[in-house]
């Protein structure tokens, strides 16, 4: 058995098409499909079943998927401890998080860790999904709960705090009923459900999952927003409704592979996430202080 083969293998599990497995891997896809094959020859079984232009694992597939997905996690890992005995603070530093936080919060606070770790090459990646740490698709992934499993290093960051926003023009008629939302997606988050309580006969006008839209319309008297605080405070058209406390909050969790974390551009990168979550500790809960001019 060619062990590069399982590194197709493992890739197809996970993209479900030859297509975006070539693309994953920067090959085409009969080559894709040729190491599939050569696989499948080696153990003397098929491993996948083609389903409606999906390529579905079979039961066998499924057990070695499963046991080739710890071999890829080793492999990532040997190339981590030979980075992390190099000890040189350099290199790309990938980071995940949702889209608002990358935009609104860590973008406008990258400056300062440049002027920190210049050598370090940040890619920032947004995306409410979970991308995998383990198999390196990101060194630091910013997440909006503490997951229940997997093998993390994990640290609570700060908690984020959401309120109800309306338009601050007094000559938009807003029905009280009203209101913006989140796409259907995520509605199992705790601030769509916390919406879907108040709704009562009211109706969402809007659904988006792009933060800055939503605020904007909400700004344009499409509908209220319940809307994380530390964007829609700042926003100039949108007056909070709902007082000075937020009426909702969510805890954010750093994740980081345990062989990652030796790493001198993860451990700086890490390092500074904390201290800079700490220091916008308040304004992320969305505790109104005096003075604040946008809360009725």
């Amino acid at each position: 058995m060619n062990w590069d083969d399982l590194r197709f293998l493992v890739t197809l599990g996970r993209e479900g098409t030859l297509a975006a497995t070539a693309r994953q891997l920067g090959v085409d896809q009969t080559t894709v499909a040729r190491r599939l094959r050569a696989l499948e020859q080696s153990l003397g079984t098929p491993l996948f079943e083609r389903d409606e232009g999906l390529w579905r694992p079979t039961a066998v597939g499924n057990r070695v998927l499963e046991r080739a997905g710890r071999i890829e996690e080793d492999v990532a890992g040997i190339g981590r401890l030979a980075e992390a005995d190099a000890g040189k603070v350099g290199g790309v530093l990938r980071v995940t998080a949702v889209s608002a936080l990358i935009a609104d919060w860590l973008v406008p606070r990258l400056a300062d860790f440049y002027a920190r770790h210049g050598e370090v090459r940040v890619d920032l990646v947004a995306s409410n999904d979970n991308l995998n740490v383990a198999r390196r698709e990101a060194d630091i992934a910013i997440r909006l709960a503490r997951p229940a499993s997997g093998d993390f290093l994990m640290r609570k960051l700060a908690d984020m705090g959401f309120a109800l926003y309306g338009a601050a023009r007094g000559d938009l008629a807003v029905s009280a009923g009203d209101w913006v939302a989140y796409g259907e997606d995520l509605d199992h988050t705790p601030e769509m459900r916390r919406l879907q309580a108040m709704l009562g006969s009211g109706r969402i006008r809007l659904r988006t999952n792009d933060v800055r839209a939503l605020l904007q319309a909400v700004a344009d008297g499409i509908g209220h927003g319940l809307l994380p605080c530390f964007v829609a405070d700042r926003h100039p058209g949108l007056v909070r409704l709902s007082g000075p406390a937020p009426i909702l909050s969510r805890e954010l969790w750093m994740l980081i592979h345990p062989d990652a974390r030796p790493l001198a551009r993860v451990a700086v990168m890490a390092d500074w996430l904390v201290e800079r979550f700490a220091a916008d500790a308040d304004g992320l809960q969305g505790r109104l202080g005096a003075g604040r001019p946008n809360a009725r």
